[in-house]
């Protein structure tokens, strides 16, 4: 009997997210492939491929679903501190 030792794409990016807490962009951008990649990999086909890593993975997808506003308000301040800092140094 032959056995595949090969790892499915959905797992390495399970695992990954599970490591570093990382978000769908950042895995995306990490492993060079589309957001909707990684998500259809991590949402859907992990489910039947490994059921306990999905249901790790679903937990940090859902607490980083909760704190993005977060991330969406700070990335705003830091814009607009960066727009005001080039004002004041423009009135020297």
């Amino acid at each position: 009997m032959f056995v595949n030792f090969r790892r499915e794409r959905a797992e390495i990016l399970g695992d990954y997210v599970i490591e570093t807490g990382a978000t769908v962009r950042m895995a995306a951008a990490y492993f060079g492939i589309s957001k909707s990649t990684v998500h259809k990999d991590l949402t859907y086909k992990l489910k039947y491929i490994n059921p306990a890593l999905y249901q790790n993975v679903k937990t940090v997808l859902n607490t980083n679903k909760s704190e993005r506003h977060l991330r969406g308000g700070e990335a705003t301040r830091k814009k607009y501190l960066k727009v005001r800092m080039e004002k004041a140094g423009n009135k020297r």
